[in-house]
Formats: C-alpha cells, sequence, structure tokens
C-alpha cells in the first residue's frame, strides 16, 4: 500500500479556516462596534431631539405663565373699572335724589318749625332744628310719616328751652330716605 501524505494539505486547510474564522470574527466585531456606535448616535440623536422639544415646552410654558399673569391682572384691572363704573351709575341714579330730598323736607316743613341741620350718612338722615312747641315736632313727624321720599321718622331728642320771654323745643330727628316709585320701578320688568 502505498503512502499518501496528506499533512501539507490538511495544514494548509487549517490555516485557510482559521484566516477565515478571524476574518469572521474581525468582521463579526467591527459589526458589532458600528452597531453599537449606531444605536448609541440613535439615541443621542433621540435625547438630543427631546431635550429640543423640553425646551420649547419650557419656553411656551414661560410664556404662557406670563399671559395668565397679564390675564389676571386684566381681570383685576377689569373688576376695578366694573366696580367704579357701578358706584358712578349708584351715584347717576342718586343725584335727583337730594334734590327730592331738600324739595319735600321744604314742603313737609309745618309752620313754626325751624332748620338748624341736615346730616345724611347713605339713606339715613338726621335733623336738627328748633319748634315753637313739642306739638309741632309731632306735626313734622306726622308730615314725614306720610311723604313719598321720606320714612320711618324717629325722635332721637326733644328739649324744651327758655330763649327769652318764649319757650321753644330744640330737637333730633332721625328719617330714612327713600325712592317714590322704587316699588314701582323694581316690580316693573
Amino acid at each position: 500500500m502505498p503512502r499518501i501524505n496528506l499533512l501539507p494539505w490538511r495544514e494548509a486547510e487549517r490555516k485557510r479556516r482559521q484566516r477565515e474564522f478571524g476574518v469572521a470574527l474581525a468582521g463579526g466585531v467591527v459589526a458589532a462596534v458600528a452597531c453599537v456606535l449606531f444605536t448609541m448616535f440613535a439615541y443621542s440623536q433621540m435625547i438630543s431631539g427631546q431635550e429640543a422639544r423640553n425646551e420649547r415646552l419650557t419656553s411656551e410654558i414661560k410664556e404662557l405663565e406670563k399671559s395668565i399673569t397679564e390675564i389676571d391682572g386684566l381681570e383685576r384691572q377689569k373688576e376695578r373699572l366694573l366696580a367704579r363704573m357701578e358706584i358712578i351709575e349708584q351715584l347717576q341714579k342718586s343725584r335727583p335724589e337730594i334734590v327730592h330730598l331738600f324739595d319735600e323736607v321744604a314742603r313737609q316743613l309745618p309752620e313754626g318749625v325751624h332748620l338748624t341741620g341736615l346730616k345724611q350718612q347713605g339713606k339715613r338722615v338726621e335733623v336738627r332744628g328748633i319748634a315753637q312747641s313739642s306739638t309741632r315736632v309731632s306735626a313734622l313727624m306726622r308730615q314725614i310719616d306720610a311723604s313719598d321720599w321720606m320714612a320711618d321718622p324717629e325722635v332721637d331728642r326733644v328739649e324744651t328751652t327758655q330763649s327769652g320771654s318764649s319757650r321753644q323745643a330744640e330737637f333730633i330727628v332721625y328719617l330714612k330716605q327713600e325712592r317714590a316709585g322704587a316699588e314701582d320701578a323694581e316690580m316693573a320688568p
């Protein structure tokens, strides 16, 4: 039997396989490194994109907070203006009331009664005066009660004093100012 030496062929095949394995291993390592680098690049791009969106959202939130602060300021200013308008409207409505009050006081004042002072706080009016007698003060109270512009007379004080040879009554009366026809205006639609 002849002897054939197959060793060099096997050794060459082994070296070729080792080279292919080394090339494949190097290719796998390069591919893995490339895959890792690509993944890192992709994630860094996604993170920077999200950070940009977050910055935009933060700036938009700041803008909205400024707008909300401005709107709150405008709302407060609007409320103040509406309150002022309401006060002005009430003053405009009450403008003729004082004229009616003075007119009604002059009409309802009985003879022998002289006023020394009128003081108004809101709807309550303080009337000070001097009458020839306390019966004149009573007549004033009846006249006030019958008036359309005045109501609820209350006597605070009536003092009879001697002034020379005559006697007179100094008085303080409180009354409530009303609007004539206020009930009709409130009931009308």
